[in-house]
C-alpha cells in the first residue's frame, strides 16, 4: 500500500502514514491511526505517573498508604501484596456486554470499579521505590530495574551505589549523571559510556580522568579536551575545589560553556543500524523513537530501556522481550501482541483494551485479572463465544464511539482518551514533553491533581550548609533544610550523606525534585527536526568550531540532511554522522 497523508484529530496537523506502517497495521489487524505519532505518544504518556507519590486510603483496610494513584483518581486502591492475595476476586466485578450502549462507557465503568495496586513493582525490597523490578536497598528510584544501593533517580538499570541519576545502565558510584552505560565514578556527566572518573563531560567513550570534555575517545587526564600529565591534571582538579558547592557551581557553568563550542552528533546513541531518534543505542531498524536500548524493528516507541524488544509500534515504557505490541503502556516481561492496553505482564498475550492484567491472554476490555483467558469485561467466556463476540464489540466501538469534550472521536483502534486518565496531567510523563499550564489542561477536561506537602519546620537554612563536605558532620541528617529553588523542605538522608562523603562531593542546596528537573533539562524531548549538517568545510556555520581534519566534502558546506532531536533554536553545533566521526575518530 502507498503512503498516505492524514490530518491529526488532535493537533489538526498533517501526518504521513508510510507503506511500511500500513504493513504493520495489516499484520496485527488494526485500522490506521487518526492521531499523529506525537499526539499518540502524548495520549499514552498522560496515563503514566512515573515518580509522584500520594497518600491514599486502602480500599480493603481503610489505612493510609502511599500510592502512585491519588485519592482523587476514583480508583479502589490497595497494596500490591493484597492485590495478589485472596481477599478479593476481580471476576466479582464482571459486566455483561450491553450492545445498546457504547463499549467505551462500559470499559470506563469497569475501570472505576476494579481495585488497583498502589505500586507497579516486581521483586522490590526497598520502600518508596515503584515502577521498578528487582531493586534492593534503594530509595526513591523509579522506572528502574536490577539495581542496588541507589537513591533518587529514574531509569537506573543494573547499577550499584548511584545517587541522583537518570537513564543509566551497568554503572557504579555515579552522581548527577544522564544516559550512561558501563561507567564508574562519574559526576555531572551525560551521554557517555565505558568510562571512569569523569567530571562534567559529554559524549566521552572509553575515557578516564577527564574534566569538562566532550567527544573524546579513549582519552585520559584531559581538561576541556586538552591533554595534561597525570600529576598536573590532579593538581588542577584540586585547585577547582570540587568538594565545595561553589567549586561545583563554577565547574557546571564552565563545562557547559565549553560543550557548546564543540559539535554534537545528530543522533544521540551508539552502535545503531538504520535507526533514528534520541538516545537510541545498540538498535537495528528502530526509528522515530526515544530512550531505547538493544531492540529492533520498532517505530514511534519511547522509554524501552530494558532490552530484547522487536516488531513494535507506539509502545511506551519497560520492555524486556516485548514483541508485536501496538499502542501499549507499561507492558513488559515477554508481553506479546497486546493492543491499546496498559500494565499487562508477565507473558500476557493477545489482549486488547485491558488494564493491570497479570499473566493473562485473549482478554478484551478487562481490568485486574490474574491468569485468565477468554474474558470480556471480566466475565469468563468459552473460546468460541469469545471469538464470536469480539468482532461485534469492535463494530459497536465504531458505531457508538466515545466523543471527548473537545469533539475528538474514539473508535476501535484508538488508545484511551486523556480525559479519562485517573492520574492528573501535571503528574504524568506527558507533562515533560507536552507541558500545559493548569488552565490549559482544565479547558481540555484533563485532570489536574496537586501533590499535598506535609508541614515541616525548617531547622537550617541551606545557604548556611558548610561549603565543603569535609566540614559537614553526620548529624546533618537530622536537619530540615529549605530548597534554595522551590523553597520546599528537604532532608539529607544518612545513606546520602555517607555517599557524598565517600565521593568527596558537597551537599546539594536544592531538593531532589529540583535536582531531577535540572538533570533532565539536559535531555532532549520527543520531537525530531529535519536539519542540514552545520559543517561548513573548515569550520561550522557559526564560526565557533574549527575542524581538526579535512572532511570528505572538502571546503564546501556539507549537504547531509537528517532528523535530530536538536531543534534549530538550540545552541549546539549539530553535525551529521559522517562529519562527526571524521572529527572524533
Amino acid at each position: 500500500m502507498k503512503k498516505e497523508t492524514k490530518t491529526c484529530q488532535n493537533c489538526k496537523k498533517d501526518f504521513t502514514i508510510e507503506a511500511e506502517d500500513f504493513n504493520f497495521y495489516e499484520k496485527i489487524k488494526v485500522p490506521p491511526p487518526t492521531f499523529c505519532h506525537l499526539c499518540r505518544a502524548q495520549r499514552r504518556l498522560a496515563w503514566r505517573n512515573e515518580r509522584k507519590l500520594f497518600k491514599a486510603k486502602n480500599f480493603l483496610t481503610g489505612k493510609e498508604i502511599f500510592s502512585s494513584y491519588p485519592q482523587e483518581s476514583r480508583r479502589q486502591i490497595m497494596t500490591r501484596e493484597e492485590w495478589f492475595g485472596d481477599a478479593w476476586d476481580p471476576m466479582d466485578y464482571s459486566l455483561e456486554v450491553d450492545f445498546s450502549k457504547s463499549f467505551w462507557l462500559q470499559m470506563k465503568e469497569l475501570n472505576e470499579k476494579v481495585p488497583v495496586y498502589n505500586f507497579n513493582n516486581i521483586g522490590v525490597t526497598s520502600p518508596y521505590v515503584f515502577n521498578a523490578s528487582y531493586v534492593k536497598n534503594s530509595y526513591l528510584i523509579v522506572n528502574s530495574n536490577f539495581s542496588e544501593d541507589c537513591m533518587y533517580g529514574n531509569g537506573v538499570d543494573s547499577c550499584k551505589d548511584c545517587v541522583d541519576n537518570s537513564h543509566i545502565k551497568h554503572s557504579e558510584r555515579c552522581y548527577e549523571c544522564f544516559w550512561l552505560e558501563n561507567c564508574y565514578q562519574c559526576y555531572f556527566t551525560i551521554m557517555s559510556a565505558d568510562s571512569r572518573n569523569l567530571w562534567f563531560c559529554r559524549d566521552c567513550v572509553g575515557c578516564n580522568d577527564c574534566f569538562g570534555c566532550t567527544n573524546l575517545r579513549k582519552a585520559s587526564y584531559s581538561i576541556f579536551n586538552k591533554k595534561y600529565m597525570k600529576e598536573e591534571y590532579f593538581k588542577k582538579l584540586e585547585e577547582m575545589g570540587l568538594d565545595t558547592a561553589g567549586g561545583v557551581a563554577k565547574a557546571r557553568k564552565d563545562g557547559r560553556s565549553f560543550w557548546y563550542t564543540q559539535p554534537v552528533k545528530c543522533l544521540q546513541g551508539l552502535k545503531n543500524l538504520n535507526s533514528t531518534g534520541s538516545y537510541v543505542t545498540n538498535c537495528k531498524n528502530v526509528n522515530d523513537s526515544y530512550l531505547i536500548r538493544e531492540s529492533e524493528n520498532m517505530r514511534y516507541c519511547q522509554y524501552m530501556q530494558v532490552p530484547g524488544n522487536k516488531d513494535n509500534y507506539d509502545v511506551c515504557n519497560w520492555g524486556e522481550n516485548v514483541e508485536l505490541n501496538y499502542e501499549t503502556l507499561e507492558c513488559g516481561e515477554n508481553s506479546y501482541n497486546n493492543k491499546f492496553s496498559r500494565s499487562c505482564w508477565p507473558a500476557s498475550r493477545n489482549n486488547e483494551y485491558c488494564n493491570h492484567l497479570f499473566s493473562s491472554s485473549d482478554c478484551f476490555g478487562c481490568v485486574g485479572l490474574k491468569k485468565k483467558q477468554y474474558c470480556i469485561l471480566n466475565k469468563q467466556y468459552t473460546k468460541e463465544e469469545y471469538e464470536r463476540l469480539v468482532p461485534k464489540i469492535k463494530k459497536n466501538m465504531d458505531d457508538m464511539p466515545y466523543i471527548d469534550s473537545g469533539g475528538i472521536i474514539y473508535k476501535y483502534g484508538e488508545f484511551f482518551p486523556i480525559e479519562l486518565s485517573p492520574i492528573g496531567y501535571n503528574n504524568t510523563v506527558a507533562m515533560q514533553h507536552f507541558p500545559l499550564i493548569k488552565e490549559e489542561a482544565l479547558n481540555k477536561n484533563y485532570k489536574w491533581i496537586e501533590v499535598p506537602r506535609g508541614e515541616y519546620k525548617i531547622t537550617l537554612d541551606s545557604a548556611k550548609i558548610p561549603e565543603s563536605i569535609k566540614e559537614v558532620y553526620e548529624n546533618i541528617s537530622k536537619e530540615v533544610l529549605e530548597c534554595q529553588n522551590c523553597k520546599n523542605p528537604y532532608r539529607i538522608l544518612q545513606n546520602e550523606f555517607l555517599f557524598l562523603k565517600k565521593e568527596n562531593l558537597p551537599l546539594p542546596r536544592i531538593c531532589s525534585e529540583c535536582r531531577h528537573e535540572r538533570r533532565i533539562s539536559d535531555r532532549l524531548k520527543l520531537f525530531l527536526y529535519k536539519r542540514i549538517c552545520m559543517c561548513a568545510g573548515e569550520m561550522d556555520t557559526t564560526g565557533q568550531y574549527k575542524n581538526t581534519v579535512k572532511h570528505s566534502h572538502g571546503d564546501k558546506n556539507c549537504s547531509e540532511e537528517f532528523k535530530t532531536g536538536y531543534s534549530p533554536d538550540r545552541p549546539e553545533i549539530v553535525y551529521c554522522e559522517k562529519c562527526y566521526q571524521e572529527e572524533v575518530y
